[in-house]
């Protein structure tokens, strides 16, 4: 059954329809806002996918090249593997999908979102959102929806849903909100240093704003919706038949085990007792050890709902810490010789050692996107080894969770660079070397404070804290600074990175129904305290940025010229620069805005460079003293180039000489050497000049006569055509030709 529904949604049209297109999928939908298309699919196996334990879904997002009008640039004229932002996407519309399916759910589930059409002023990753509750949500796949996800903007104090391309360059906020009827289900975005109450204002606007795409999806649910297909859900926690004989044998083992206060030694503990469990089951009844899976699980749940038990109602924690504790900090700045910049930030059993690099601006990732080709200057990039968890794997190219925690922290970091007055491109690497909670937090603090060894003059250091929520019936327990098992076994997993003034960064995901404003709030504030705190530890390692750049760092000038120069500075295919660039030894970039950017390591070399580059763009001022070279001379004067691209005419009544000069090229020669002063420049651009010795004005002295045979010739045919002047009544006139 075909259906479709418009609606105006601040200032532009929404239109999902349903049963045009891909009928053949459980569900799909094409919902268009503006100009932008995207198309949806949901897809599930027809059985169970057997021997797995988790929820085997998959959420994939494209970007089509047609969909902007363009072909793809390189050599294979086709889209390729997907970028980091199709892959940031994905995890956009999976985060907040996930725990809405039902316990027990084992169909192996795709999502596909296909970009078809693309509107600058109309985002796409908040239509795929949607889109993806919408195709689950009408198809016969068990799903605890809708949601649907708006982007919220603030231009000059008002809260915008959904800013145009203008709108959200003027913004101080860019942030994503998902949600339910009920609450809050995903956060993703950033601000520029936002008070708390700033966020959690822009976080409830959201969530008001989702809740006409709610109503509309419902009503095309109620009118093509398919009946929903029942799931089976296995017998487990406390339905397991063997969960209170678990509980009783294990109990004592499981609490002995979560005493460890360190991850490695507690997981060792956990591991043996779930072995010596599952052998004494098996010594009381040899059928248990076909059930072995079972057991397994059952000692899971049980450690999970214990570790649960001892926050809410004892107020410890796995590592003995309190909700709002922190762990201990430790930060070592400079430890990489060679590096521009380098950081070892550890926090508990979470350490990131972190570099900064500084390049130039042939170093810039170019992008070619669906909005065209752009430059990147700013590049954050997030490593986790397996070895950072004590496991062993393959090491490949880096996954969904390594690009989305970069893009964390790199948001983060970004907001608090220097402007385009620090000429550098920068690229930041992380390495985890230990993981037990919050490593992309860690990547924040030590990429400030490598930045800050580097010489970079940031705004502001900032740095990042992961919070958690453990909920229990009507209770709750906001957890600052969380474990990673706290994570596993938790509610709530909220990441905020800020400076002292505000937020600049902020993630949140759930594995429950929703978030309320109070527990925001409360999270929010925790937060707040929590950084404030990890701040003054990174201030004891590092205060401010360094005030010189690492002697290893290129040194960069850049010179603002007029955009008409550019082609000298560059000329005819290059061989300006070319040779600048070979003479010097430095790199020059010129930008269409005509900023020169010369960078080195030797300063000889930039200062060559600089000097090229002046004198060919320079424009030749009044009054001002040139070392030039003749090069070209006539009988009436000579013409000096003075400077790379001009040449002005030194008149023989301007050259410095103890007689008057009648022909220039008894005076001065081609290729000499002279130094002039520029008297004039007319309205056609031409330059005039008056010879030059510092201290004097030489042509204005009266001029001896000279003792050189030379210069009696000279002085005898002056006298034969009436005196020095030559009758003529005036110094700069020739006598007639005979």
């Amino acid at each position: 059954m075909h259906k479709e529904i418009t609606i105006q949604f601040h200032g532009r049209p929404l239109s999902i329809e349903v049963g045009k297109v891909a009928k053949q999928a459980n569900g799909s939908a094409i919902l268009k806002y503006g100009e932008s298309t995207v198309l949806i699919t949901a897809v599930a196996a027809q059985t169970d996918r057997e021997g797995v334990d988790f929820l085997p879904l998959s959420v994939d997002y494209f970007e089509r090249f047609a969909a902007a009008g363009k072909i793809p640039g390189g050599f294979f004229k086709r889209e390729g593997r997907q970028t980091e932002r199709e892959i940031l996407v994905c995890r956009l519309c999976d985060r907040p999908i996930r725990p809405l399916f039902p316990d027990g759910y084992r169909r192996e589930t795709q999502v596909n979102a296909t970009v078809l059409s693309n509107d600058p002023d109309c985002d796409t990753d908040v239509l795929a959102v949607m889109g993806s509750s919408l195709a689950l949500h009408v198809s016969d796949i068990p799903f605890h929806g809708p949601i649907a996800a708006v982007r919220v903007g603030r231009v000059d104090g008002t809260l915008i849903c959904n800013p145009t391309k203008e709108q959200s360059e003027k913004s101080d906020m860019d942030i994503v909100v998902a949600a339910s009827k009920e609450a809050i289900v995903m956060v993703e975005g950033g601000a520029q240093e936002v008070p708390e109450a700033d966020v959690l204002d822009a976080l409830m606007f959201g969530f008001d704003s989702v809740q006409p795409l709610l109503a509309i999806q419902d009503e095309m649910r109620e009118a093509v919706g398919k009946e929903k297909f029942s799931v089976e859900v296995p017998v487990n926690g406390e339905n397991n038949q063997f969960a209170s004989m678990v509980q009783e044998k294990a109990l004592e083992k499981v609490k002995a085990a979560l005493a460890n206060v360190e991850k490695i030694p507690r997981y060792a503990a956990i591991r043996k007792a779930k072995e010596e469990i599952l052998a004494q089951l098996i010594e009381e009844d040899a059928a248990n050890e076909e059930k072995t899976g079972l057991i397994k699980e059952a000692v899971s749940d049980l450690i999970k709902k214990e570790t649960r038990r001892m926050i809410v109602d004892e107020q410890k924690r796995l590592d003995a810490r309190g909700t709002k504790d922190i762990r201990n900090i430790s930060t070592e700045v400079g430890l990489l010789p060679r590096a521009h910049g380098s950081a070892l930030f550890t926090r508990g059993e979470t350490q990131a050692l972190v570099t900064a690099t500084l390049g130039t601006g042939d170093d810039e990732q170019r992008i070619d996107s669906l909005e065209g080709e752009w430059r990147k200057k700013f590049m954050l990039h997030y490593n986790f080894p397996a070895f950072s968890v004590g496991e062993v794997r393959p090491n490949r190219g880096p996954g969904r969770r390594e690009i989305g925690h970069g893009t964390l922290a790199h948001r983060a970091i970004e907001k608090v660079l220097p402007g385009d007055e620090f000429p550098y491109t920068i690229r930041v690497v992380s390495d985890i070397l230990e993981s037990n909670g919050s490593s992309s937090m860690a990547t924040v603090c030590g990429g400030s404070m490598s930045l800050m060894d580097a010489g970079v003059p940031l705004k502001a250091p900032v740095a990042g804290i992961a919070m958690g929520l453990i909920k229990h019936d009507d209770d709750f327990v906001v957890l600052s600074d969380i474990l990673g098992d706290e994570d596993h076994i938790g509610d709530m997993d909220f990441k905020v990175a800020g400076s002292e003034n505000g937020v600049t960064a902020i993630q949140m995901d759930i594995k429950v129904r929703g978030i309320s404003r109070e527990i925001l709030n409360q999270a929010l504030e925790q937060a707040r305290e929590g950084r404030l705190h990890i701040l003054g530890c990174m201030k004891q390692g590092l205060e401010s940025p360094r005030e010189e750049l690492s002697k290893y760092a290129p040194r960069i000038e850049t010179i603002q010229i007029p955009t008409d120069k550019i082609r000298d500075i560059i000329g005819p295919g290059g061989k300006m620069i070319r040779a600048i660039m070979e003479e010097s030894g430095a790199k020059l970039d010129v930008e269409d805005s005509g900023i020169v950017t010369i960078a080195s390591n030797d300063a000889e070399a930039l200062r060559i460079a600089r000097e090229k580059v002046e004198g060919i763009t320079a424009v030749p001022e009044v009054g001002k003293v040139y070392k030039g070279k003749a090069v070209r001379v006539v009988d009436f004067g000579a013409f000096v180039q003075i400077l790379p691209n001009t040449d002005g005419l030194l008149h023989v009544s301007e050259m410095d000489s103890e007689e008057r000069v009648y022909d220039a090229n008894d005076f001065i020669k081609e290729g000499e050497d002279v130094e002039v002063k520029v008297l004039e420049i007319d309205r056609a651009g031409k330059v005039r000049l008056t010879q030059y010795i510092e201290g004097e004005n030489p042509h204005r002295q009266e001029r001896k006569p000279r003792n050189d045979r030379n210069s009696r010739d000279r002085n005898s045919r002056d006298r034969g055509r009436g005196g020095r002047d030559g009758g003529r009544g005036g110094r700069d006139r020739r006598p007639p030709r005979r």
